[in-house]
């Protein structure tokens, strides 16, 4: 199999909150304004206005799909209190997408809530669900007539991890049973938008949408052969990897499975107890990877073992949401691109069904409590000017967009 089918999906990704500027109605900028993180998110991309040049380099680059995130905060600034000029805005954004013939890949949320929500216990909040489905009811007559794929929750346990374990997001909470019902709590609040989103495709006599969420995977394995390592990956694979796919596939709730890959994680557990079994990680240097720019270990292997893995238990189309790497050496970057596409390419000649690739991110962003400095993108963002340069990994992955073959040499 050495192409590509012309239905594969090729692009890049965004979130609203790391490229548009000046969310000043959500949580994470009232955390910002706080002390919270390294820097301020600012004016991020400036987004918000360019997104047409931003598209047309999208195009140019011969990416047909791009998936992008709506700021909730916007659309919803204060509770109940729906703004027409934000939602104009976003049905402007999907449109100018179509007229480049880049199909819309649409996340509800991604991580940041109306600082409203948050002040009554954000997902906590005791009508959270309900505040969820009524923005997306306001969302669907203006934009669900051009759009045909959603994705309702970008990666559910790494917020819970970030923002209600480790603590360094906010709500800044370290609670195991906070974070594990966090988890249940988005599940729920997933299923009961996918029936939503399927009945108002239904009435209004449209074809069916494609609905799921964003699941981060990571590539776990054993940093020794003590029983205590091998348990530690198994445990990893099935809470981290498994636990809320399995409760959406029982409640018949995804369409495809889109998976964001970055790493591995190598365990290596230093006492017997559930917290170390399920964080320890080996700091040594016995299996020398590559690594981006913030220490994650650049193992493409392991996206193909979770393709094969995730497409053999679920029987459901696989969709590459992200994919990427933060460094300052491009060539590094389009290393990781090929070398990740080869395993996306390995599993679909496994029989493996995955619908597309999107590389995180179309541009430089504002990386959460990291800031500014990891260069994710193949669009670097000078952000004293806000100029926009497409970087040489980005013209290579075009001729791979364009053609659907990505060389096996090399």
């Amino acid at each position: 199999m050495d192409h590509f089918p012309k239905s594969f999906y090729w692009g890049a990704a965004t979130s609203a909150y790391q490229v548009e500027g000046d969310a000043v109605n959500a949580d994470w900028w009232h955390w910002e304004q706080q002390g919270g993180g390294t820097e301020s998110s600012g004016a991020a991309c400036r987004h918000y206005e360019m997104f047409c040049a931003d598209f047309d380099l999208a195009q140019e680059l011969g990416h047909n799909a791009h998936r992008f995130s709506l700021e909730w905060s916007r659309i919803e600034p204060q509770e109940g209190v729906f703004s027409t000029p934000a939602l104009e805005h976003y049905r402007q954004v999907v449109r100018a997408l179509r007229e480049r013939h880049l199909e819309p890949v649409v996340t509800l949320w991604h991580f940041t809530l109306p600082q409203w929500l948050a002040a009554q216990g954000g997902w906590f909040a005791p009508r959270a669900r309900f505040y969820f489905l009524r923005f997306i009811e306001n969302v669907l007559p203006v934009l669900g007539h051009q759009v045909r794929i959603w994705i309702t929750i970008n990666e559910p346990l790494v917020y819970a991890y970030f923002g209600y374990l480790k603590g360094t997001w906010p709500p800044q909470i370290c609670s195991l049973p906070r974070a594990w019902a966090l988890i249940n709590q988005l599940a729920r609040a997933h299923v009961s938008a996918y029936r939503l989103i399927h009945a108002w495709y239904r009435d209004q006599g449209l074809s069916s949408p494609r609905v799921s969420i964003a699941k981060n995977c990571q590539a776990f394995t054993a940093c020794t052969g003590r029983w205590q390592d091998r348990l530690a990956v198994k445990l990893r694979n099935s809470l981290f990897n498994l636990y809320i796919l399995n409760i959406l596939v029982r409640k018949k709730s995804l369409d495809f499975i889109g998976v964001n890959y970055y790493t591995r994680q190598v365990a290596h557990v230093q006492k017997k107890n559930l917290m170390n079994l399920l964080l320890d990680s080996c700091e040594g240097a016995h299996d020398p990877r590559e690594k981006n720019s913030i220490g994650w270990d650049v193992y493409p292997e392991g996206l193909g073992m979770l393709l094969q893995m995730l497409g053999r238990k679920y029987r459901l189309p696989l969709f590459i949401t992200e994919n990427g790497i933060c460094t300052t050496d491009d060539g590094r970057r389009w290393r990781y691109i090929q070398t990740h596409i080869r395993e996306v390419q390995k599993a679909r000649e496994a029989g493996i069904e995955v619908i597309g690739y999107l590389y995180w991110s179309l541009l430089d962003n504002y990386e959460w409590e990291k800031g500014f400095a990891p260069r994710f993108g193949l669009v670097e963002v000078d952000y004293r000017t806000y100029e926009r340069r497409v970087r040489e990994s980005g013209r290579l992955f075009s001729q791979v967009c364009r053609s659907g073959i990505c060389s096996v040499e090399g």
